[in-house]
């Protein structure tokens, strides 16, 4: 079987109304921040927050009697091991997920929920899909593949189907690319669909294992700490690669900073739950403006299943980034009523205090000197000149820290 827009039309008819048909709407917002109509896809209002239910649906209901009896088996720490979890439950098929060491309990907690088995095992994916493979030759079980299989690669390319029905005048359409499973279900149907049509991939900067695949490097070697899991795929599979090869006009690469600000802006401007892989095609649009001047752009927001504690902190380092939230180190000297008085100035300047270390012991000030250091919410980066403007006015000198740029008022 080769994956067509026959085949990905067939995954469409099977699923029916089995997963949702999720929105396809202009972003006014985002179209008037980067200059050009912005059309999002929002696969992170999913079953499961993301498009893996698509395909997982259509390989596991085409299994035949014995398999289902059997049971399959998945490797994964994500979108993958909840979308087959899902579908297993509804499909009455017994489902092992192996997960790797270190996987957040939240992710462990809800694949469970879902009513599959967890096993944890390997100290990353790779090794956790060898030890999915073992239980497949001990126990009988079928291994699902997370997108080098083509009944998964036809489910995800649904997505797009959806899209051009819903935008059809789209210029350009921006996936993300990890094994390349969405990305060759994608670029399948928009090309056999709309022939002119320009198709993006985008990886992050640390996992660029497709583009270097196509470049022909010798060596795949990738990897590091990303804000955008669902992507961070050091191999890619050998039924997309050919496709994605062939059909896919351009892949960026998309640095953390640019996925996190993309997280944090779904979540400012169009209010939106956005995990570091949806949000990439948004990153590339904004690393690269120019590149899809005068287009109407078709983002892919592939998932929404970010972690809690990773979302704040992005969240935080973003009102950083801005100039909303400033770190200040005052110079006082250590008498009493100062502290009051510095507190005061900042109050009048319209910015808010939200925390305050007052350190006289460990700086290298004077003894009868002392050094405060304030967190202060603020509206922007003028609005920190201002605030710095009206301490040194009154005598205090003034740092700015934690910023890539400094102030010094003294």
């Amino acid at each position: 079987m080769a994956v067509t827009l026959d085949t990905i039309e067939a995954a469409a008819a099977l699923i029916g109304d089995a997963v949702l048909r999720t929105p396809t709407f202009r972003s006014e917002t985002l179209s008037a921040l980067a200059g050009t109509p912005v059309v999002l896809k929002l696969e992170s209002l999913q079953h499961t927050g993301s498009f893996k239910v698509r395909g997982a649906f259509v390989k596991m209901s085409g299994l035949d009697a014995d398999a289902r009896k059997a049971g399959v088996v998945a490797a994964s720490a994500g979108n993958h091991a909840q979308g087959v979890a899902f579908w297993a439950r509804r499909l009455d098929v017994p489902a092992t997920i192996v997960m790797p060491e270190g996987t957040p309990f939240t992710k462990i907690s809800r694949t469970e929920a879902l009513g599959s088995r967890v096993v944890i095992a390997g100290n990353d994916l790779s090794e956790s899909r060898e030890h999915a493979l073992g239980l497949v030759e001990s126990q009988g079980l079928l291994f699902v593949h997370p997108y080098d299989d083509e009944d998964i690669v036809a489910g995800q390319g649904t997505v797009a189907l959806e899209m051009l029905a819903d935008a059809p005048d789209l210029d350009c359409l921006v996936v993300p690319i990890g094994g390349g499973g969405l990305m060759a279900g994608v670029a399948t149907v928009a090309k056999a669909i709309k022939p002119e049509i320009e198709i993006i991939g985008v990886e992050a900067g640390l996992y660029p294992s497709m583009r270097r695949a196509i470049e022909g490097a010798a060596t795949l070697d990738c990897g590091g700490q990303t804000v955008a899991e669902g992507i961070a795929v050091k191999q890619p599979g050998n039924i997309t690669l050919p496709i994605i090869e062939a059909l896919v006009d351009e892949i960026m690469l998309v640095e953390e900073s640019a996925l996190e600000w993309a997280v944090h802006a779904f979540i400012e401007h169009q209010r939106l739950v956005v995990e570091g892989a949806g949000a990439a095609p948004l990153a590339a649009l904004f690393a690269e403006p120019d590149r899809f001047a005068g287009k109407k752009v078709g983002l892919v927001v592939s998932g929404g299943n970010v972690d809690s504690r990773l979302l704040s902190s992005i969240l935080m380092r973003g009102l950083v980034r801005q100039g909303r939230l400033v770190r200040l180190r005052v110079e006082i000297t250590d008498s009493p009523g100062i502290l009051a008085k510095v507190s005061g100035i900042i109050g009048a300047a319209g910015g808010n205090i939200v925390e305050v270390y007052h350190q006289r012991l460990f700086f290298d000030v004077p003894v009868k000197l002392a050094e405060v250091d304030v967190v202060i919410e603020t509206r922007d980066s003028g609005h920190v000149a201002e605030i710095i403007e009206r301490l040194t006015g009154a005598g205090y000198p003034v740092r700015l820290l934690g910023a890539t740029s400094s102030a010094d008022g003294g």
